[in-house]
């Protein structure tokens, strides 16, 4: 991936960038791997609004991904590179040797026309699926399970992978892209390679109707509010925030305050915190 860069035609053009999308190779995605998503635009069911900032943005339809990568010992065929508007990171459109098709995360330097295949042994190769078992210390990971069969939830985003420190009796220690050190069962699967997609970050919105595109709608400060509708509101002209510590609008503390249950479950498997 490379990033296109702007000059300065315009204010929305100053200091913004793009990706060339130079990767993707077919721009329709596959009809039978799509569907309709509805857009709650942070309501419930009551039409009260429990998530701000968002609503609007372009129309979307969801690509079904295989995150279980259940397609054991069958091979199958990268047929297309596509965009995914739900992700950061691009997606692989897999054709299987039984007829099925199935997208996939695509993984760094992963090509059209290679190979990929899922199950207890296969290959140390880009795009293949192993239970974390049978990979090597130090192989760089991504799509990891946390339970087994459950499909990979953790190290999804372009950019991304987890590293294989450690195994010991049923746990294998991985490295996290947050820094954190944790423990996972044997039996869980992952996918070799690191996701794709890895200049994501050098991306520049720009401009703030690029981020209406997005469907992220404005936030504004509390600070500039009435009392009324922040802790933080009110005052005459420029004035702090009139508190020992930021809160949130529900008077919650914020900004540095950890918000992580004390006694979660999970717990007993980070060996090192995140920073």
């Amino acid at each position: 991936m490379a990033i296109r860069l702007y000059k300065s035609y315009t204010p929305g053009t100053r200091n913004r960038t793009v990706s060339t999308f130079s990767e993707i190779t077919k721009k329709q995605p596959e009809k039978s791997l799509i569907k309709k998503n509805h857009c709650a635009k942070g309501r419930n069911n009551r039409g009260v609004i429990t998530c701000r900032h968002r609503g609007g943005g372009h129309k979307k339809r969801y690509r079904n991904i295989d995150f279980k990568r259940n397609k054991q010992g069958i091979e199958g065929k990268v047929i297309s590179i596509e965009y995914d508007p739900y992700r950061n990171a691009r997606i692989a459109l897999v054709n299987y040797q039984d007829g099925e098709k199935r997208y996939i995360l695509h993984p760094r330097s992963l090509e059209i026309n290679n190979t990929i295949i899922a199950g207890n042994n296969v290959p140390i190769e880009v795009g293949n699926a192993l239970p974390l078992e049978k990979i090597p210390l130090g192989t760089a990971v991504h799509n990891i399970e946390l339970k087994e069969k459950r499909g990979g939830q953790i190290v999804r985003a372009a950019g991304t992978y987890a590293q294989i420190v450690a195994k010991d009796r049923n746990l294998v220690t991985l490295k996290l892209p947050s820094s954190e050190v944790r423990t996972i069962h044997k039996k869980c699967y992952a996918t070799i390679g690191q996701v794709g997609n890895v200049e994501y970050n050098n991306i520049t919105i720009g401009k703030a109707g690029r981020k209406r595109w997005l469907g992220k709608r404005p936030t504004v400060r509390g600070v500039v509010m009435n009392p009324i509708d922040h802790p933080h509101g009110g005052g005459e002209g420029r004035s702090p925030i009139g508190k020992p510590r930021p809160v949130t609008p529900w008077g919650k503390p914020a900004l540095g305050q950890k918000t992580r249950k004390k006694r979660k479950y999970s717990d007993k498997y980070i060996l090192r915190r995140r920073k």
